[in-house]
């Protein structure tokens, strides 16, 4: 009677360290991505899916995502050592010039950073036809102001 017991209870245990298992890690992998690290060329509902692109477009997009987001990756790599280095100089040091010649090395590099994407988005743009770059477009000002809002014309009238 006490070894049916004992199997019972391990048979209770391993059914519940199994459910916690199974729990946890569907909790991980159902885990929305935000936004702000999904890359936007691949996966399900990323930009260029959207936007319905034929292979042909695919094939001229995908070599320009790729170093676009290499790049990318590589200023923000910067700028966080960069910010960490800002941090520690604040924290351990009273050295105003070393904290300029930084803020403007960080500045240098926010620059980079926006004069990459700007051409990134120009060269996407050749790739689209007219009905695809409007799409795009809404995409991106929808992404910029998630309060609603939409960026205007400078003529007044909405994008």
């Amino acid at each position: 009677m006490r070894l049916t017991w004992l199997t019972g209870m391990l048979i209770f245990s391993l059914a519940l360290n199994a459910a916690v298992l199974v729990t946890v890690g569907y909790k991980h992998f159902n885990q929305p991505v935000e936004s702000s690290r999904m890359p936007c060329a691949f996966g399900d509902g990323h930009l260029y899916q959207r936007l319905g692109l034929d292979d042909s477009q695919l094939k001229r997009i995908e070599p320009i995502a790729h170093a676009f987001h290499f790049r990318i990756a590589e200023l923000k790599s910067s700028m966080d050592s960069k910010r960490d280095r800002l941090i520690s100089l604040i924290h351990r040091e009273d050295n105003p010039e070393k904290l300029r010649e930084l803020r403007t090395q960080m500045a240098s590099t926010q620059e980079s950073i926006q004069t990459e994407v700007i051409a990134h988005i120009a060269e996407i743009k050749k790739v689209l036809n007219q009905q695809q770059q409007d799409q795009f477009f809404a995409l991106m000002d929808q992404s910029m102001n998630c309060s609603g809002t939409t960026l205007t014309s400078p003529g007044g009238g909405k994008r």
